[in-house]
């Protein structure tokens, strides 16, 4: 039986550090690893690993300064390496505070280093991720703008993601949220409620303080709900209300499902993204754009920072359907319209300071009109586009290891 893995995130070094030690109590064999991505913009990392109480720090020199190759020339072979050692038991991977789980997780599912047999999740198990959330600042984080690179966070020059899109992408991505501190009672309350929106099947423990203790994560991970993620990221084409969370009201925190069946205009959308981006948590689901009736397109936000990429081809321009998931073909027979197919709007917004019928208004102005719609597909295509959404990963080509440069041996 594969050894377990667990992945602790979040932006407080100090309490994810403290949090990762508390799940490794459990097992005296457990290693933790970390990974300093500080100095990425110079190309290099700090790795860290414990093993029987200490300390191995090492100064890593990659290929190119990048999260993709820290992941695929040091971190995966390095627990493929720990997998295949009979001395070892449970892994602690402790995320940079500039990492976010999800592509780490994907990567661990996907990713096939060099001379391996395959990734990591055929021989390590991913029970669960937790994520450490500062109690008192984590909602204020979650519905700002604010960049990473104005806390001096940004991992290099060109990281323009805002410190929500870090937040929110740890906690919704969570199976356990470790709350390290409160505000006051009713921002509490309000936290609270976006969290059973965001994360609805994540277990949450408070804890007064880091200083004060972590308690042992290790049985809350046994006690998982059945449908728990686990590490699995949500298919684009998946449902996209995770879980079950609420849908009515709460001290002013609503979570809206909107469908809508007839495309939105490229430039009108861009406009309504100005509603979209005040006064919500998340923005989240796949869109119908009158200019690339073909393409699905996902849209992903996070307080003020917005994500824009391709989700494939919809059904109904497709002829490859053996090629796709049966789940994504069953889901969509139920839902097929006879003249658009599969093409549709399916969003959900977390809204907990803004007005819910702004958002649905802004939305449904977007809509194409009669007139537009009837002017068909030869039309929308000569729509002005403003979407910019190609992106080439500067390390597709390059290749080699990581070269060692410094090592600062051991510490108890």
């Amino acid at each position: 039986m594969p050894d377990p893995l667990v992945i602790v995130c979040g932006v407080d070094r100090d309490a994810v550090l403290a949090t990762g030690e508390a799940v490794a109590i459990a097992d005296p064999r457990s290693v933790l690893v970390a990974h300093d991505l500080r100095r990425l913009g110079e190309g290099v990392v700090t790795r860290a690993v414990r093993r029987d109480g200490r300390w191995r720090v090492s100064a890593l020199e990659l290929a190119h300064g990048c999260v993709s190759c820290t992941l695929r020339e040091d971190l995966l072979p390095l627990l493929l390496a720990l997998a295949a050692d009979p001395d070892v038991g449970r892994v602690v991977l402790l995320l940079d505070p500039g990492m976010e789980p999800e592509p780490v997780c994907e990567a661990l599912a996907h990713v096939v280093p060099d001379e391996a047999p395959g990734p990591v999740t055929e021989v390590l198990e991913l029970v669960g991720v937790v994520a450490v959330l500062d109690g008192p600042t984590w909602l204020d984080d979650a519905g700002s703008d604010e960049a990473l690179a104005d806390r001096g966070r940004a991992l290099t020059e060109d990281d323009d993601r805002t410190v929500a899109q870090i937040v929110v992408g740890h906690a919704e991505f969570a199976d356990v949220l470790v709350v390290v501190g409160s505000p006051e009672p009713w921002e509490r309350v309000r936290r609270d409620a976006v969290l059973a929106r965001l994360a609805p099947q994540a277990r949450r423990l408070d804890v007064g303080s880091a200083a004060a203790g972590v308690p042992d994560v290790t049985p809350v991970l046994r006690e998982l709900h059945p449908d728990a993620r686990r590490g699995v990221p949500d298919d684009p084409h998946g449902p996209l209300l995770r879980g079950q969370p609420p849908l009515t009201r709460d001290v002013g925190v609503s979570l809206l499902h909107v469908g809508l069946r007839r495309p939105f205009h490229p430039e009108r959308l861009h406009e309504a993204f100005d509603v979209l981006l005040t006064g919500t948590v998340r923005v989240r689901g796949r869109v119908w754009v009158a200019s690339r009736p073909e393409h699905a397109l996902w849209i992903e936000s996070a307080g003020g920072g917005l994500q824009i990429g391709m989700a494939g081809r919809w059904l109904a321009d497709s002829l490859a359907w053996d090629d796709v998931d049966a789940l994504r073909r069953a889901s969509a027979s139920l839902r097929w319209d006879d003249r658009w197919g599969d093409r549709e709007q399916q969003l959900v917004v977390l809204v907990h300071d803004a007005e819910p019928a702004e958002v649905i208004a802004a939305l449904d102005l977007a809509l194409l009109t009669d007139d537009e719609l009837a002017a068909g597909e030869v039309a929308w295509r000569a729509y002005a586009d403003p979407f910019g959404i190609s992106h080439t990963d500067p390390c597709d080509e390059l290749e080699g290891p990581v070269v060692p440069v410094e090592n600062r041996g051991e510490q108890t």
